[in-house]
Parts: C-alpha cells; sequence; structure tokens
C-alpha cells in the first residue's frame, strides 16, 4: 500500500474505532428511534387508487414534491410540488412542509391544514387546489367521506356533517354532556376505534350513540390551575354499571334519524359495525356483557327493524370480535368473518344467510391483517404469523380453495399495502439486524424491487449481544424471551439484572424486528453494566387462544409462574448475580411487578412499578370482566389478585409512579396501595407525574426512564 495513502487512512481507521464505542444518551436511549436515531425512511408511500403507481415525497420543506414512480417500469414522474399548492391556495399563509395527501381517486386527492380541508383536481392535465371545507376549530373525531365529498365531525358530544353542498347539518343534538354521538365506545375495546361509519355511497351515516349517565363519575383533577379543577369522566368499573349503547343512522337528504333495533339488555357491546355494499343493511355484532356469547346480525338500514341473525359463536370463557366484515369485491352476499373459534385467529367465508361456504385460513398460527383483495385471483392479501410466532410475513390466500402462498422473502416482521387491484404489494419490513427494507413486489411473485434500504443508524454505537431464549412453561408450552448481556461482557464477572415485563393481553414484547434488543433503554442499560431480560408469557398477544386463556379468572397467576421461570432460567447462568436482581413493568406490566414483589418476595431486591393497576374490582368493565368474570361471580379470583392485602409481604425496594391524569388504569390504585403501605407500617417509593395521563410521553418520558435508572443504580450496583 502506497505509504501515503495508508497514513491517510490512519485517522479514518482511529475516528471509526472511537465512533463504534459511542454511549446512548438517555434521551437517545427514550426517544432516539422515533428522532436523530430512526431508521431512513420514504415519506408518503402510498398506492394511488386504481393505478399500479405508488407516491412518494421528494425534496425537503419549502421544495417538496410528490413524485409519482409506475410499476413495473419505475418510472418516475413529479405529480405536484409544494409551491405549486402555495400559489393556488394560501400565498398569505404558506404551508412551510408538504401536508399529507389523501387519494380519493386517480384525479382527485385532498388534505388538511388544522380543520381547514382543500381539495386538488386534476384538469386538463394539471393540478388545481381550492379551499373544499372550513371546519369549526373545535371539530374532533374527523371522518371523510370520499365518495359523496362529505365530512362527518364532533363538538364535545354532538355529531356533525359537512354535506357535499359545503352545508354544516347537525346531526344529533342533546343537551346532556353524557349522552354522546360519533366517537369511539366501549372504552375502545373490540377493535373499536371510532363512532362514525359513512355507507359505501355515503348517502347515510351510521354512528354509535352512547348514554353513560347511569354510570358512576370518576374524578380526575387538573393540578395546573389554580385552585385545582376537577374533571369527572365516566368510569365503568368492574362489576357496576356499564353504559348503554345504540347505533344511529342519519340521512342527509331528509335530516331523519333512525335507531337500529338492537333490543335488551341495554348493556350488551355493538361491535363490527358494517355496511352491506348495496347500503340496504347494516351488520352488527352483539356480545353480551358476560362475553361469551356473539350473535352477528343483520338490519334494515331504513328502518332500523332487526332481519336476522346470520350466525352465533360461543366459548365457556369468552369470545372477543376484533374485525368488522369484509365484504368480497363484487359481490353483496359474500363476507370474510374473523374468529378465534379453532383456537387462532383465522377466516371463514360466510354467505349473509349466514351460511359457512368454507374456512379460508387454518393451522397453529394466526392472521394478523387484511391487507387488499385481489378479485382476477381471488385471493386475499394478508399478514400472519404462519413462519413464527415472533414473525409476521405477507400471504396471498385464495378464498375458495384456501390455497396460501408467501409473498415475502426475507425473516422478520413485515408490513403490507396492496395495490387497489391487488396486484402489488408494498413490503416495508425489519428483522433484529434490518433497520427498514421496503420492497415493491407483484403478488404473482414474478417482480420483485427494492426501493429502500436504510444503512443502520445505530452503526457506531457500543451495543450488547442479544441473544433468543425458548424456556418451557409447567404445561410444557414453549416461552420466548431474550437476553441482552453487558457490553463489553466478561463471563469470569458477575452483573446485576433487570427483568422488564409487561405479559397482559394483546402485547408482544419479543419478535424480529429493529433493534434487536426491542428498545435503545435496554441498551443503555446494558451499557451500564447490566443484564437485560424480557419474555412474553402465557396470557400475552400473538400466540393463540390457549396461550391467551391460560390466565382467564386469574390474572397475574399463570404470568408470573412463567416468569419465575425465567428468574429460574436467569439463576442458572453462573455470570448473574442472582442477589441483585430488579423488575420493572408499566400498566399490566406494573401490576405484575408489583405482585410479584408481594406474592413472591425476596426473589428481586427492588422494582419500579408504573401505573399499575391493584385491584381489578376497580379497573373498566370491558377488559376486565373478559379475563376475570365480575367481582361477584368471581370473588376468589379478585380477592387473589388485589394487591391492597399483600403490602405486609414487601421485601425489598419498591418504586411506584403514576401519572396524576391517569383516565385508564386511575391514579386511585396506587393512592390506595400507599394508604395500605402506611396502614401497616411498609415503607413505600412513590412519584407522580402531574399533567400525564396513563402513559408518561414526550420530553417528561427522559425523566421518567433517568429516575427508574438511578432507582436501579441506587440498589442493584455495588
Amino acid at each position: 500500500m502506497n505509504r501515503y495513502l495508508f497514513l491517510l487512512l490512519l485517522p479514518a481507521i482511529s475516528f471509526q474505532s472511537v465512533a463504534q464505542q459511542k454511549q446512548f444518551t438517555m434521551e437517545e436511549a427514550v426517544l432516539g428511534l422515533k428522532t436523530n436515531l430512526a431508521p431512513q425512511n420514504i415519506k408518503q408511500l402510498n398506492w394511488i387508487p386504481g393505478q399500479d403507481g405508488y407516491t412518494m415525497l421528494a425534496g425537503k420543506g419549502r421544495e417538496g414534491a410528490l413524485v409519482k414512480i409506475s410499476v413495473p417500469a419505475m418510472k418516475p414522474d413529479t405529480i405536484f410540488r409544494l409551491k405549486d399548492i402555495n400559489t393556488q391556495i394560501a400565498p398569505a399563509k404558506a404551508l412551510q412542509e408538504f401536508p399529507e395527501i389523501h387519494w380519493i381517486d386517480k384525479g382527485n386527492c385532498y388534505f388538511a391544514s388544522g380543520t381547514k380541508y382543500y381539495k386538488g383536481d386534476l384538469k386538463n392535465g394539471a393540478w388545481q387546489f381550492s379551499t373544499w371545507k372550513n371546519l369549526p376549530d373545535s371539530a374532533d373525531n374527523i371522518v371523510v367521506d370520499y365518495q359523496a365529498g362529505q365530512i362527518a365531525y364532533t363538538i364535545n358530544n354532538n355529531l356533525y356533517l359537512s354535506d357535499s353542498h359545503g352545508k354544516a347539518q347537525q346531526v344529533t343534538n342533546d343537551p346532556d354532556a353524557n349522552i354522546i354521538s360519533g366517537q369511539s365506545v366501549h372504552r375502545n375495546e373490540f377493535g373499536i376505534e371510532g363512532g362514525i361509519y359513512f355507507s359505501p355511497k355515503g348517502n347515510l351515516l351510521a354512528f354509535y350513540h352512547m348514554d353513560q349517565r347511569m354510570v358512576n363519575d370518576y374524578p380526575i383533577i387538573d393540578w395546573s390551575s389554580l385552585p385545582a379543577k376537577n374533571n369527572n369522566i365516566k368510569y365503568p368499573m368492574a362489576g357496576n354499571r356499564s353504559h348503554e349503547v345504540t347505533l344511529g343512522i342519519y340521512n342527509p337528504m331528509t335530516h331523519q334519524t333512525i335507531y337500529v333495533k338492537t333490543g335488551a339488555p341495554k348493556d350488551q357491546f355493538l361491535t363490527c359495525v358494517t355496511w352491506s355494499p348495496d347500503e340496504q343493511f347494516v351488520y352488527i355484532a352483539l356480545l353480551n356483557r358476560a362475553q361469551n356469547h356473539l350473535w352477528l346480525n343483520q338490519y334494515n338500514a331504513v328502518t332500523g327493524d332487526f332481519v336476522k341473525t346470520l350466525f352465533e359463536e360461543t366459548d365457556p370463557k369468552y369470545v372477543e370480535p376484533q374485525h368488522p366484515l369484509t365484504f368480497l369485491p363484487g359481490s353483496n352476499t359474500e363476507f370474510i368473518w374473523w374468529s378465534q373459534r379453532d383456537g387462532y385467529m383465522h377466516l371463514y367465508r360466510y354467505n349473509t344467510d349466514g351460511r359457512l361456504l368454507n374456512q379460508v385460513t387454518r393451522g397453529p398460527w394466526l392472521v394478523n391483517a387484511i391487507a387488499g383483495v385481489n378479485a382476477r385471483s381471488k385471493e386475499l392479501i394478508i399478514t400472519a404469523t404462519k413462519e413464527s410466532p415472533m414473525e409476521k410475513h405477507i400471504y396471498a390466500v385464495n378464498w375458495t380453495s384456501g390455497k396460501i402462498k408467501r409473498l415475502d422473502e426475507t425473516p422478520g416482521y413485515h408490513l403490507a399495502d396492496a395495490s387497489t387491484d391487488g396486484a402489488y404489494v408494498i413490503d416495508r419490513y425489519q428483522s433484529d439486524n434490518t433497520p427498514r427494507k421496503i420492497d415493491i413486489s407483484a403478488t404473482a411473485k414474478s417482480w420483485r424491487k427494492n426501493i429502500l434500504t436504510a444503512s443502520d443508524p445505530l452503526a457506531t454505537y457500543d451495543r450488547p449481544k442479544v441473544e433468543s431464549v425458548t424456556l418451557k412453561a409447567d404445561d410444557g408450552t414453549p416461552l420466548y424471551g431474550k437476553l441482552i448481556y453487558p457490553t463489553h461482557f466478561d463471563p469470569s464477572k458477575k452483573y446485576p439484572v433487570i427483568v422488564y415485563l409487561y405479559n397482559g393481553p394483546h402485547v408482544q414484547l419479543v419478535i424480529n424486528s429493529f433493534p434487536a434488543s426491542g428498545n435503545l433503554w435496554y441498551e443503555y442499560m446494558a451499557q451500564q453494566g447490566y443484564i437485560i431480560f424480557t419474555m412474553d408469557g402465557r396470557g400475552s398477544g400473538n400466540r393463540g387462544l390457549q396461550f391467551e386463556q391460560a390466565t382467564f379468572r386469574r390474572l397475574g397467576t399463570a404470568e408470573m409462574d412463567d416468569q419465575l421461570k425465567g428468574v429460574e432460567y436467569l439463576k442458572s447462568l453462573p455470570f448473574v448475580d442472582a442477589e441483585r436482581m430488579g423488575v420493572h413493568g408499566w400498566s399490566f406490566g406494573g401490576f405484575m411487578t408489583t405482585s410479584l414483589m408481594l406474592r413472591h418476595p425476596g426473589v428481586f431486591k427492588c422494582a419500579v412499578a408504573g401505573g399499575p393497576v391493584i385491584d381489578w374490582s376497580m379497573y373498566e368493565i370491558m377488559y376486565t370482566e373478559r379475563y376475570m368474570d365480575t367481582p361477584q361471580e368471581n370473588p376468589k379470583g379478585y380477592e387473589d389478585n388485589n394487591l391492597l392485602t399483600k403490602t405486609k409481604n414487601l421485601k425489598g425496594k419498591l418504586l411506584m409512579i403514576h401519572g396524576a391524569q391517569d383516565n385508564v388504569v386511575v391514579w386511585q390504585h396506587s393512592i390506595r396501595f400507599v394508604k395500605a403501605c402506611v396502614d401497616n407500617g411498609v415503607q413505600l417509593d412513590y412519584f407522580v407525574y402531574p399533567g400525564h395521563e396513563h402513559n408518561v410521553l414526550g420530553k417528561d418520558r427522559v425523566h421518567l426512564m433517568q429516575k427508574i435508572t438511578d432507582y436501579f443504580n441506587d440498589f442493584l450496583k455495588k
């Protein structure tokens, strides 16, 4: 090698060596993956309706432009630029960043700036933008109907409509704030994400109508004002009265509303609201309060009358509907229904007579999402756990034969977005060492093109070894976990351990995604000399019904047994200091953390429990009664898991943290726990985050994680 070239390379080699030893700051560990350490991405990557072409944003700030890429030719073409939009709509208040574009069809789109909506129309080969809708500043829960050019929204507890002529219509006019229309109901359980449902052609508007006057008031105190102010919410605690929900249907032409006759009992749950493609019917899955019996019913959309029950589902423990019907293309009579009836979430093809035509997917794995439909090949584009419960892959499955084929090629966690005709898929994926890749592929598997391979934003950091662990529960069920080693690991030393857990329904911590650790705070703690262990025990998500239902009527029992299997494993490792073990979790994980400290005292030297459920009789009906039945039906289950009665058992140090405005796990859980500790002469460390609800977010989360870190340093480091 030329000696001058060698000398020139020396500083670069030296710099690289130093750079690879970078330590995470606390801010990077907490916020980095969403800020300066976020993997490269493609903004506004969306299919254009009705075309084999997708969009992407090019340029930054006021130089931004939306570009179309045709597939499979991959020919780029500029659609419009931000400066073109600004020239046409707001020269006095120019947009500084490219707005999020929503496509109506290939020649129409819209975007919002606050509550002002603007529409773009392709005319004579050029895009023209103009003001479309001006909604009130207080508009909330906004839903746009692309077909008829309408927008529904709520103000306080009432529902409004900006119709296709731009006229505002007040759909409901309830003076009582506790009668609410157009908003999510049932505490967002059962897959419910909103309360407004436009019919397919926009001729009718269905909406949830909730009466919660009978539910107990619960005070949420605003401590930022002087004097403090009380804001009452309605919180339906297990075993108490629940709210009553109906479904209204509004006709914008006649200004008339009818209410669907869903009958009694009034505290049943209304889920899976779906319009028939011809707008003649609305389908609702009615679930009894015990959550063990479901009826899929058809109702007349004009009169609200009950037409028929298509079928029923029952389960001795619980039935949990989570998805609306998916009608197959070109059909008013055939649809896809999601069910866990065979133990895993699978797809079933029905007709509107209630006849099961065939089970579309089957096997010891579950479907996660329907990403699109290919009418020509009669295929659904889905994501599922067929390869591994820790991965998600993309498949095309024929809805008549059940023939299934995998569409992606690499291990990891894949998310799919199908083109209108289902011929192409945008495949976004990550794996333990793949920060992000995005491919475009043909669902016929004849063509694939990578459009982004992100560089590793963590490449210059001093990062720990991450090892996959598989243990077995008492019944032989495999349990998947991760062991994160301290950086610069020395097997001759003994290290302190932090167990991070959640272990509640619908949550899965251990997946094959980036980063391999799952959390940069784990890596920060590894840099500080800790071993981190995390594992999904029975009761957690993505493993099927038997795995989840193992905790039925006894939350916090089987889960703790599994987590203690993890402790046994950790103690078997020669480099683990069993006298310096800590545990941390939030929400259900906070309940688990506190439970381990009280029901298995002495296992952990210290713990941090955030937003913990302390007494399940104080938690919400929809969630708690699904897994525990009511306190009246299952008094022993509730008593066994009531942590207020177990404070005398505490050994070691426990820090409990709560958001002062928590409206999910209300603050009273931990306040009552503090009182029980005082009554029993038990010392407890405690901290509150004013202004925060169930999760401490934003810059204050850095403060939170520093406090947690300091606590472990105080009691686990020699």
